[in-house]
């Protein structure tokens, strides 16, 4: 049985500046001809960053789509051709003025494979250098560390609403913190 789908049309519905839409018509592995429309993005960058007493680095900024505020891990879009780690690395930059010394690979997913192309990788970033953040210019971005215990309560009550950052932080706090 094949493991891919045979594409019979495909074409380009919205053409925007972040992500594509497109519809295709194609017969699925299992034999079933459908229509599927998909968000084609690059793909995009997570960092968690830890300082060295532990707190991690968490942003806020406002997100139309929702209506409100979010607090989430530093995240971006990949530029085209770029690569996870170099984004990360510019992701964190810009919106927080840190650099990092040691980068740790710890999630690659697709938050929304139902309808949406974009691969998400998430990184820990540590051993942290403090400098000045360069926001784009449509970001207005709020910078604050929490504890572990904070971030574990926010997501428990249900205040940390962004779905990357509950998994990063998941994530980190299962597999990559030491139990003391």
């Amino acid at each position: 049985m094949p493991t891919r789908a045979k594409i019979l049309s495909s074409r380009t519905v919205f053409h925007g500046p972040v992500f594509d839409v497109r519809h295709d018509r194609v017969l699925e592995p299992g034999g079933i001809r459908v229509e599927r429309d998909v968000v084609v993005h690059n793909g995009s960058v997570v960092v968690l960053p830890v300082l060295d007493d532990g707190h991690i680095i968490l942003v806020r900024q406002y997100r139309h789509s929702v209506g409100g505020y979010l607090w989430e891990l530093v995240a971006g879009r990949m530029e085209p051709r770029e690569s996870p780690l170099p984004g990360a690395k510019r992701e964190l930059l810009e919106e927080t003025g840190y650099t990092a010394r040691r980068w740790q690979k710890i999630l690659d997913v697709y938050p929304t494979p139902g309808f949406v192309s974009e691969r998400m990788v998430a990184f820990v970033a540590r051993g942290l250098r403090a400098g000045a953040a360069q926001p784009e210019d449509d970001e207005r971005i709020i910078v604050r560390a929490f504890s572990p215990r904070e971030l574990d309560r926010s997501i428990r009550s249900g205040k940390l609403r962004d779905a990357k950052s509950i998994a990063g932080i998941l994530y980190y706090l299962r597999f990559c913190v030491r139990k003391r």
